[in-house]
């Protein structure tokens, strides 16, 4: 199987504590002996992952400037979940709660979007497989190890999977600033799908067709619109409010 990349102390960090056996490999930056490298080395060393020093010169060589932190891990990829996955889980768990992103473009706002997902008990996110930001290197090192435990499903047809949601007992709340209704104002306590639109566009109108309530955020400036990482995160936190966890 093809190994994929992640870097970043804090998400390598995370997939060693998680699930070990998925790091094939792990590089260290020749030098790097402060404690939080030291702890990196010794869960690595538990799990029996091959280490190595390297120079720090072939980290920006090879991640083109990227934030590595001087931590790159070989890992084998997270299971790609299907509809049939998805709506399998569904029906195994009480009152599942679903992240929709509808055509999010840029890697950093999906990567923060599974960060908060994962801290919200979200099950999945559900993502279009064409003009969407797909899970890259940077995705994961945004997410910090978030993108290795909440499953991504890459779904040809939004519209379609939004209805095979429904048909598993799942209510559909798109976020939208022409909501009719505040998001406070709907029950999030029940199995939810919420569904944010992409950056700028927002929602399409197939998406917003879909959706049993639309609700919107409480905005007080001038701005129009929040950033879809923000939004998403208010949104998951109202949800987990409702449901006494916050």
């Amino acid at each position: 199987m093809t190994t994929q990349t992640l870097y970043g102390l804090h998400a390598v960090r995370g997939l060693l504590e998680r699930d070990p056996a998925r790091v094939k490999k792990l590089r260290v930056a020749a030098g790097r002996a402060d404690p939080k490298v030291v702890q990196l080395l010794e869960l690595a060393q538990r799990s029996g992952c091959v280490v190595q020093r390297v120079d720090p010169k072939i980290f920006e060589r090879e991640l083109a400037g990227a934030v590595h932190q001087g931590v790159v891990a070989e890992i084998e990829p997270m299971k790609a979940w299907t509809d049939e996955d998805l709506i399998a889980a569904i029906a195994a768990a009480q009152d599942p709660l679903v992240l929709v992103l509808d055509g999010v473009q840029d890697p950093h706002n999906l990567g923060a979007c599974l960060r908060t997902a994962d801290a919200c008990g979200a099950m999945a996110v559900v993502v279009p497989r064409d003009r969407a930001a797909q899970v890259n290197a940077t995705v994961r090192k945004v997410a910090a190890g978030a993108a290795e435990t909440t499953p991504v499903v890459q779904v040809t047809n939004l519209a379609r999977s939004l209805k095979l949601l429904q048909a598993a007992g799942l209510w559909i709340v798109g976020a939208d600033a022409a909501g009719d209704k505040m998001a406070r104002e709907v029950d999030l306590k029940g199995p939810i799908a919420l569904v944010m639109g992409a950056e700028g566009t927002g929602m399409r109108q197939l998406t917003r067709q879909g959706c049993d309530h639309l609700v919107r955020l409480p905005q007080l400036g001038a701005v129009e619109s929040l950033n879809v990482s923000v939004a998403t995160g208010m949104l998951l936190y109202e949800a987990l409010r409702q449901r006494g966890h916050a």
